[in-house]
């Protein structure tokens, strides 16, 4: 069966582990200008791996990531030989990502990408308060709280499991919406949405309650209003070993200890 890729571009992250597993591969495999490989192998950890995705969107380019980094999620697991076949029987997964829209204290505006999740954080000693609102409709008037996030079932499994959201399918049509320590109302424990949704956050009292805003590691400070929804057009593909695929590990996280 001939391959589905013609070549690689080995790339890594700053640490000596993925430096030296980079120069490892490219004497046994070679090494393709980046912009004419049609995969890319990325060799660090889960912050790594959503730099290249988020450096290759739109590109066409597949990203098949091996783990020299920590947790490595994200990655498939780091082994040298038969690596063009491991690339060839992978399975591909397609994302689109969260895009964030924010209006900022000094007048300006901003446009980042969210593979993981968009997230709101209070400034200052002071919680956050918010007014969320879901297809123009307000569901809470006023929560108070330390943070909130809106998280793809991708990045399900990242900060938003830390702050106790749900774990969702990869391929479930849905987003979450998780709170960050929750004051008022104190019982409230964040919604389950449809990814077709527009969220809107307005800050209120901004310049007593300042708010950051980041889209997975985009961040500006001092937003005044955030509006977050599911791009159409922009599109990450990563590549998972069929052994290990993103949805086995969601699943698996869902019985871990």
């Amino acid at each position: 069966m001939p391959r589905s890729f013609h070549s690689l571009c080995f790339i890594a992250s700053q640490t000596p582990e993925a430096c030296a597993a980079r120069e490892e591969l490219i004497a046994l495999y070679g090494q393709a200008p980046q912009e004419e490989a049609d995969v890319m192998v990325a060799l660090g950890g889960d912050g790594f791996m959503l730099q290249t995705l988020h450096s290759t969107m739109n590109s066409g380019k597949r990203v098949y990531g091996m783990n020299r980094g920590s947790i490595g999620f994200l990655m498939n697991d780091y082994r040298v030989e038969n690596l063009p076949d491991r690339i060839d029987a992978a399975v591909e997964n397609a994302f689109h990502p969260l895009q964030m829209k924010t209006t900022n204290a000094d007048g300006s505006t901003s446009i980042a990408l969210a593979i993981n999740e968009v997230s709101l954080f209070r400034q200052s000693y002071q919680a956050a308060k918010l007014r969320v609102e879901v297809d123009g409709f307000v569901r809470l008037e006023e929560l108070i709280c330390d943070g909130l996030m809106v998280t793809t079932p991708a990045g399900s499994t990242a900060y938003n499991l830390s702050a106790h959201g749900p774990i969702l399918p990869l391929d479930a049509p849905l987003l979450a919406i998780t709170p960050v320590s929750a004051f008022r109302p104190r019982r409230w424990r964040g919604a389950l949405l449809p990814n077709k949704v527009t969220v809107d956050l307005t800050i209120l009292e901004p310049e007593k309650r300042p708010v950051n805003a980041v889209a997975d590691n985009a961040e500006v400070k001092s937003v005044l209003s955030v509006r977050i929804a599911q791009t159409e057009d922009t599109t990450a593909r990563i590549l998972s070993d069929p052994d290990r695929s993103w949805s086995d590990r969601i699943l698996a996280e869902q019985f871990s200890d």
